[in-house]
């Protein structure tokens, strides 16, 4: 199966962002849906969710995403587009990363980076510039195909809510 070059989403954030959550690069559910974390095992919604205290996993995509602003969280990704046959961030090639010192710098009250899985972080962290007062996490993917358990991964999750 050969490489598709596939393209990431708009930056969903507002100018009163205190936390931004970085993953790296959409799949193909999300692609075809439109929306971040679309796939039904992605456990994204669900682990956000235990920090807003609110059940996002539930509700309708906008609704979800007026929550994040409410709760001043934006989304965003670390690749602007890469090549990938399948879903895997393994598979990511050629990759080409978002501006991260553009949008931070549109951010004022932004307080933590977070950044959703190894490849995102690996990526994300040499695009990230240095910010004082920002403190920068690195989460356990939330896609189901790392097998640490919810639970697990949920104790370092819970960590973004010192931000809020």
């Amino acid at each position: 199966m050969s490489a598709v070059r596939h393209a990431s989403f708009a930056p969903q954030v507002a100018p009163d962002t205190r936390l931004l959550i970085l993953g790296s690069l959409p799949g193909a559910r999300s692609l075809a849906a439109r929306q971040y974390y679309a796939h039904p095992t992605n456990q994204f919604w669900r682990l956000l969710g235990e920090v807003v205290g609110r059940r996002l996993a539930n509700m309708p995509y906008n609704d979800r995403l007026t929550a994040l602003r409410e709760a001043k969280i934006g989304l965003w990704d670390v690749i602007r587009s890469a090549e990938r046959h399948t879903s895997s961030d393994s598979h990511i090639r050629e990759a080409e990363a978002h501006d991260l010192a553009a949008l931070i710098a549109k951010l004022p009250d932004l307080r933590m980076v977070a950044f959703n899985g190894g490849k995102a972080a690996a990526i994300g962290r040499k695009q990230l510039p240095p910010v004082e007062g920002v403190a920068v996490v690195d989460l356990p993917s939330s896609s189901a195909a790392h097998t640490i358990g919810f639970d697990a991964k949920l104790d370092h999750w819970l960590a973004l809510r010192r931000t809020l």
